[in-house]
């Protein structure tokens, strides 16, 4: 497969994909090729296909979800965006929730504080999360292909032709205006495009095993290091425990047989005691990078997910990421498909979440790395950090606020109201309903003030939302009149509260416009459409 490196937002082309594609008919597809039915896939397809969007995930696995996952968190930002799609609830009383993060030694992040409906991280298994994904996407309409592996593709000025091999070895080509690599850190996708994947292996020859425990440890999540040897212990809930583990005079290859009494020993250094393990159902070794491309788009090719970024898994943050990219990227490819948006719009995917990943990289590899410190400078800049963190509240906010995603925020244009581009929490609007679930159907949120302002009180989760969401506000403002209509794509509501702020809310929750003043009709009418395009002809009459 030959690629070819371009502008990140430039059209190119892969030469060679005769080779792979031969003289087979070509399917027409005018929607969205998503190439990978992990969590990342999974939430991009499904909101695509609520949306309309034609969309076929292509899936070189079997149909099946897998056990072997290594990701058992969800954190807060991630469960406000499921929310978003109206499976937090269900997942929330499938999973078990923490509310401490235990990261080293001492070093733990309380989670109550967390001004979110989430304030604490919800443990269970990726495939858990895979299940619902899966179930919302197919309801969605969204086409599946398994035992189908990408064989190349090539794109033009309108679109991407993709090549493919089923599970029969017939190929085929299929068109798509756009293509999202969510296939992993070994992305085929990736390499069609002639992207690099920079990087290095941080822990190499790291052993994982499924058992089951003589012994229940004292909580939920188990992790620690000690000396040369680390280890980490999760509940699938099914009676087995995922055990993660590594030691610092172990380095060998992934191909290195490994056997239970390994994994016991390690475990024992790190935590003291191996809990009786027994009956491995599964071990493996695998090596841990850090690695991200340097864009995350070329041309009409995109990525997300372990596909664009890999992380220790340190902080639980890598699935968490993958599923922010694909919430992130989803709308904007809803809005420009919909006819609704320039496709200038794509290239803030790039903008938005490569610093996100960038600074996902940097923490969970500081983190790894605190947590082995072997010299003594590092183990003074670990207890440092412990302290800082356990006793300075801005130093402990920011920490929990990057581990949780809710600290994020995007760029915003010069001159934009100070919220543009930060996360908008769980407001509670007038109507009862809070804003994650007027999110649920895909379209933006403008939230105006109440015709008579509301006695009513945020709930208790919200300590922090009246700080960041409520500046001076002008005596007496009334609710913005004169809104252009945009059923399809806005959906208006009120404060449940005395704020005086109008603000607009994009999709995946995070604001995108707001004034604190009354704004004027054609002020407002100008925002809502840059940001959702222009109201139907008829409807502006």
């Amino acid at each position: 497969m030959t690629g070819t490196n371009g502008n990140p937002t430039g059209t190119t082309g892969t030469t060679g994909i005769t080779d792979y594609i031969g003289n087979t008919d070509t399917t027409d597809h005018t929607g969205v090729i998503v190439v990978g039915s992990g969590p990342t896939g999974l939430l991009l397809a499904g909101d695509l296909a609520t949306a309309g969007i034609p969309v076929t995930v292509l899936e070189k696995r079997p149909q099946k979800i897998s056990n072997l996952s290594r990701a058992f968190a969800l954190h807060a930002r991630s469960l406000e965006q499921l929310d978003a799609r109206g499976l937090a609830d269900e997942l929330e009383a499938t999973g078990r929730t923490l509310d401490r993060l235990r990261l080293f030694g001492r070093l733990s992040i309380d989670l109550t504080d967390l001004p979110s409906r989430f304030n604490h991280v919800l443990v269970l298994p990726q495939y858990e999360v895979e299940k619902a994904l899966a179930r919302r996407a197919v309801e969605a309409g969204a086409g599946f292909r398994y035992d189908t592996e990408m064989t190349g593709l090539v794109q033009d000025a309108d679109g991407v032709t993709v090549g493919t091999r089923g599970p029969d070895g017939r190929t085929e080509s299929l068109r798509a205006a756009y293509v999202v690599g969510a296939d992993g850190m070994r992305s085929a996708v990736r390499g069609a495009i002639g992207l690099p994947f920079p990087g290095k292996s941080v822990i190499r020859s790291v052993v994982l095993a499924d058992v089951k425990l003589a012994e229940q440890p004292d909580e939920l999540l188990t992790v620690n290091a000690v000396g040369d040897a680390f280890a980490f212990l999760a509940p699938f809930g099914d009676g087995y425990h995922r055990v993660i583990g590594w030691h610092r005079g172990r380095d060998v290859p992934d191909t290195e047989p490994l056997d239970l009494a390994e994994v016991k020993e390690i475990t024992r250094l790190a935590l003291g005691r191996d809990y009786g393990m027994h009956d491995a159902r599964w071990m493996s070794r695998f090596h841990s990078d850090e690695r991200q491309a340097p864009a995350y788009r070329v041309g009409r090719v995109f990525l997300a997910g372990d596909a664009a970024h890999v992380h220790t898994p340190a902080g639980g943050q890598g699935m968490n990421t993958g599923l922010q990219d694909a919430a992130n990227l989803s709308w904007k490819l809803v809005s420009v498909l919909a006819g609704h948006a320039d496709p200038a719009l794509l290239d803030t995917y790039q903008s938005e979440r490569h610093p996100v990943g960038k600074a996902v990289l940097r923490s969970s590899g500081g983190l790894v790395r605190l947590a082995m410190a072997k010299r003594p400078w590092t183990r003074a800049a670990r207890a440092a950090l412990t302290g800082l963190v356990s006793n300075v509240g801005p130093a402990r906010r920011k920490a929990t606020a990057q581990v949780t995603g809710i600290g994020y925020r995007y760029p915003a244009p010069r001159g934009s109201h100070p919220l543009t581009g930060t996360r908008v929490p769980d407001v509670r609007l007038a109507d009862g309903t809070r804003l994650y679930e007027a999110l649920r159907d895909g379209h933006f949120v403008l939230i105006t003030p109440a015709q008579e302002p509301l006695a009513q009180e945020p709930p208790a989760h919200e300590p922090l939302v009246q700080e960041s969401l409520v500046h001076e506000p002008p005596a007496q403002a009334p609710s913005a009149p004169g809104l252009p209509p945009h059923p399809d794509r806005l959906t208006t509501a009120h404060w449940a509260s005395t704020r005086r702020t109008t603000l607009l809310v994009r999709p995946d929750g995070y604001a995108a416009w707001a004034s604190d003043a009354t704004p004027a009709p054609g002020a407002l009418r100008s925002a809502l459409t840059a940001h959702l395009g222009p109201a139907p002809a008829r409807q502006l009459l």
